[in-house]
C-alpha cells in the first residue's frame, strides 16, 4: 500500500523518522511525582531497545519555570550513547541555548511561536524579539557542534484567537533558514489543527525551502492526530513527534487527558505498520516504555493501542466462552 497508495490518495513513504518528546513535552507536564534521573536513563534505554533513535531528552527551560526537567545537564552526561541515535534538547531562548551549548547535544531546538499572544504567554517575549534572539543562536548552536533545529509553535491555530495565518508562520520559517537551521517543524500546538492545513503547511515549507527538514509535532485534542499525520506524510513531511502514552500536551485550556496529551507514540507506530511504512522500532518492545513511563509518572496512557490492543492482537484473540451479547 505504501508503494502504489489508493486510488485517488497520494502513495505514502516507504519509512518515517519518529521523535520521541515524553522526556521533554511529556513530562513538563507532570510537576509531581519528579521523575528522578535515574528513571529518566532507564527511559532512554528502554527507548533505544525498542529501536527509537530520535530523542528529545531534555528541556533548558529555567529551572524555576520547570524544575522537573532542572537536571538536563546530569540526563545528557549518563544517556546511552550508541551510533546512529541522536539526542535533541529544546530551549525557549538564547540563554537557554548557552546552557544547552555544552551538553553533547546532536540537536538544539529553539521554540519561536507563529502567534504573538502564545509567544508572550509561553516565553514571555514578544515573537520580533524571539527572532532576534534565533539569529543570535543560530552561532552559538553551530559552534556547540549541534544541529539547529526550529520549532514553529502554534503554525496553524492559536488558543485565544483561532486560525493563524500562513504568513505568520512562514515568517518564522524564514527566519530559522536565515540563522541556519537544518530543519524545522510546524507544532500543532492546541491538537485542534486538521488534515488540509497541515499537509499544505508540509508542502509549502518544502516548495519554498528544498533543502530544509520538515517535520510536524502533533497533539490529539480533537481526536486528528492520525488523521494529520498520514495528511503530512502523503506531502513528503520528514519526521513526525509524538510522546510515550500520550503524555503531556496541551497545557493551555482543562480538559480530561483523553483530549489533552501529545498523540501516543504507540498509536503512530501500530499507524504506520499497519500501513506498511518503516520507522525502525519494534511496538511490542516500545509498549515496555509505556508501562515504564505510566508507573513512574502515575498517569495511564491514553492512546487506543495501550486501552484497545493492537490490530494483530484483536485479530488473533479467541471468542469468549460466554459472548456479552447479539446483534
Amino acid at each position: 500500500m505504501s508503494e502504489a497508495g489508493l486510488p485517488g490518495l497520494p502513495a505514502l513513504p516507504a519509512s518515517l523518522r519518529v521523535v520521541e518528546v515524553v522526556l521533554r513535552d511529556g513530562l513538563q507536564a507532570v510537576p509531581d511525582p519528579v521523575l528522578s534521573t535515574d528513571d529518566k536513563v532507564e527511559v532512554v534505554r528502554l527507548l533505544l531497545e525498542a529501536g527509537v533513535r530520535e530523542v528529545e531528552a531534555v528541556s533548558f527551560a529555567h529551572p524555576k519555570v520547570l524544575p522537573q526537567l532542572a537536571d538536563a545537564a546530569d540526563v545528557m552526561a549518563r544517556v546511552p550513547r550508541e551510533p546512529g541515535v541522536r539526542y535533541r534538547g529544546l530551549v525557549p531562548n538564547l540563554v537557554g541555548a548557552r546552557r544547552a551549548a555544552d551538553c553533547g547535544l546532536d540537536e538544539i531546538v529553539l521554540v519561536v511561536p507563529a502567534d504573538e499572544g502564545l509567544a508572550r504567554a509561553n516565553q514571555n517575549r514578544g515573537v520580533d524579539e524571539l527572532l532576534d534572539e534565533l539569529g543570535a543562536a543560530g552561532p552559538v548552536v553551530r559552534e556547540s557542534g549541534a544541529d539547529l533545529v526550529v520549532a514553529v509553535a502554534s503554525a496553524f491555530f492559536a488558543p485565544a484567537r483561532g486560525d493563524v495565518p500562513w504568513a505568520e508562520a512562514e515568517r518564522v520559517v524564514d527566519a530559522a533558514v536565515a540563522a541556519g537551521a537544518s530543519g524545522v517543524y510546524l507544532a500543532a500546538t492546541t491538537g485542534m489543527e486538521h488534515p488540509y492545513e497541515m499537509a499544505a503547511g508540509v508542502a509549502r515549507v518544502r516548495a519554498r525551502h528544498p533543502g530544509l527538514a520538515v517535520g510536524v509535532h502533533l497533539h490529539n485534542r480533537n481526536g486528528a492526530a492520525l488523521a494529520n499525520a498520514v495528511a503530512a506524510m502523503q506531502v513528503g513531511v520528514d519526521w513526525i513527534e509524538t510522546a510515550c502514552g500520550g503524555l503531556g500536551g496541551d497545557l493551555w485550556f482543562p480538559g480530561p487527558a483523553e483530549v489533552l496529551g501529545n498523540a501516543p507514540t504507540e498509536d503512530l507506530l501500530h499507524l504506520c505498520d499497519v500501513l506498511g511504512v518503516a520507522t525502525g522500532i519494534d511496538l511490542g518492545a516500545y509498549h515496555r516504555v509505556v508501562d515504564l513511563v505510566a508507573r513512574l509518572t502515575g498517569r495511564p496512557p491514553v492512546s487506543f493501542t495501550a486501552r484497545g490492543g493492537t490490530r494483530a492482537q484483536l485479530g488473533a484473540a479467541p471468542w469468549p466462552d460466554s459472548p456479552p451479547g447479539r446483534v
